[in-house]
């Protein structure tokens, strides 16, 4: 019962539904409203404000009012099943109102917040980029599994071929418009808008003419070329999503883009789970993001832990010497921290910090390789400011235009 744990002393209605979704978006993002700042204000002994401690559920919410208000809040403990009581019951407390009311009222203001929580630029949605990279690397595992089975199957017809052109997509291509091999030296023409090299070219017409592979029925020809046109299909799609994420990452992350690439950008973008999640991360946690099991296992095993993850990808750190690999890892995920929460934040997206970056980590592994020493930051991005001051006048005069 009320009794057993506290005594209801005050309680201030929302004067609207604006009022209402505003404070619930302050409140998440743990802002002390003026609305919740008054009520306290006016509710508590704030000359016993040395003894006082509040109970609050938030735990953002509680630091705002202790940095504030100077009051000792409690988050833990007994407050959440305090809390808990007061929802249940809380339309026993408010003269008035019922519990068919309190739940249309709670219904409605849930809506409005969830609504104001997914409100976002449509341009720069993140998630589709999250999508993007994830469909694009199943669809290279797809393509990669028919071009074995289309390589065994056709072997039995045209065994020379498969060692012939090593490139999976070239190959595919080539069955689907070679067909029965004795067709070569007709396909000429159209095989040479699929391999440009000539000596190549010629291998291949001259190896299907000695081939040592089986004759082939019409049948199973028709079952091979209904394959290879479904795995071309799949080809050119791939080609067409990865055109589309290109854009998308143009758009939503240009510095990151800029600085390490589309793929290995969206795959950070993706392991994070948003870009804020990966502005949010130190350079130390984007260092070694994608290689987590690598991690726990070397603490475990007390044994040597991993120096990158998914920047590994990079071309930086391939271009990197066997030893220099782990300071250009540690410099670039430095580099891709800044880049990130440049995108994040920024209200006008731009590649011009992502370009300077870039001819940083160049310089860097110049330096490393050669001993030159390398430009400081100061100037680097003193050059960056120059190059967005000119960039802000030309959008300007656009504008006027």
């Amino acid at each position: 019962t009320q009794s057993t744990w506290g005594r209801f002393h005050a309680f201030a209605p929302f004067s609207s539904s604006g009022n209402a979704i505003d404070n619930c978006n302050f409140i998440s993002e743990g802002v002390l409203t003026e609305d919740l700042q008054v009520f306290l204000q006016t509710n508590l002994p704030l000359e016993k404000k040395s003894k006082l401690v509040l109970g609050i559920l938030e735990g953002k919410l509680g630091a705002s009012v202790m940095e504030l208000m100077g009051i000792h809040c409690l988050t833990a403990g007994h407050v959440p099943e305090i809390y808990r009581c007061i929802k249940r019951h809380f339309h026993f407390y408010i003269q008035g109102l019922s519990e068919k009311s309190e739940m249309k009222a709670c219904l409605g203001l849930s809506h409005s917040f969830s609504r104001c929580k997914v409100k976002f630029n449509v341009n720069r949605a993140d998630n589709m980029i999250i999508q993007s990279i994830n469909l694009l690397d199943q669809l290279d595992k797809d393509v990669n599994t028919f071009s074995m089975r289309i390589k065994e199957w056709y072997s039995y017809h045209f065994p020379e071929l498969a060692k012939t052109v090593s490139d999976n997509h070239t190959f595919i291509r080539l069955v689907h418009v070679i067909q029965d091999r004795s067709n070569c030296p007709q396909m000429k023409e159209e095989m040479s808008e699929i391999v440009p090299d000539e000596a190549l070219l010629e291998r291949i017409i001259q190896a299907s003419k000695c081939s040592m592979g089986m004759d082939i029925n019409q049948i199973d020809l028709i079952n091979i070329q209904t394959f290879c046109s479904k795995a071309v299909r799949l080809i050119e799609y791939r080609k067409q999503l990865f055109e589309y994420l290109q854009m998308k990452m143009g758009v939503i992350a240009p510095n990151l883009c800029c600085l390490i690439g589309e793929i290995v950008a969206a795959r950070l973008i993706s392991h994070a789970g948003s870009l804020i999640n990966l502005a949010k991360y130190p350079a130390s946690t984007i260092q070694i993001l994608g290689a987590e099991k690598a991690l726990f296992r070397a603490l475990k095993t007390r044994s040597k832990t991993p120096k990158y993850g998914l920047i590994f990808h990079s071309s930086f750190i391939g271009r990197a010497s066997a030893q220099d690999k782990g300071k250009i890892s540690r410099y670039l995920a430095n580099k891709c921290a800044i880049a990130a929460r440049v995108d994040c934040f920024s209200e006008k997206p731009n590649f011009v910090i992502g370009k300077k970056m870039k001819a940083m980590v160049e310089e860097r592994i110049n330096c490393l390789k050669t001993g030159v020493t390398p430009r400081t930051n100061e100037e680097f991005m003193a050059e960056a400011m120059q190059e967005l001051r000119e960039f802000e006048a030309l959008e300007k005069d656009a504008k006027r235009k």
